[in-house]
């Protein structure tokens, strides 16, 4: 693994602690197929009572996992704009003054 795929496994912002230690740490992208897969197998039908509701569970925390980091995502994005606006507004401001 290298250096970028560490920090991109770093909990976001907000990052919820009752998720199992091993869902925590999953980028977007690998909780993202790990779920993928979960959904698969439920779809499919073939698992006994219990391992489906286990699958179920793994599942609604890979589904939260993956919501954590979009919901980080939206936040960086709209702090961007919001810099990037106020940084366009501040000289827009002053040509309307003139």
């Amino acid at each position: 693994m290298t250096d970028a795929n560490t920090d991109a496994a770093s909990p976001p912002p907000g990052a919820t602690p009752d998720l199992p230690a091993d869902v925590v740490n999953l980028t977007y992208e690998e909780a993202r197929d790990e779920l993928v897969q979960v959904v698969a197998r439920l779809e499919a039908g073939s698992e006994p009572l219990e391992a489906s509701l286990a699958l179920w569970e793994r599942g609604e925390a890979l589904a939260a996992r993956c919501q954590q980091w979009l919901d980080g995502a939206r936040q960086r994005l709209a702090a961007a704009q919001a810099s990037s606006t106020g940084l366009a507004g501040s000289g827009d401001g002053a040509e309307d003054d003139a």
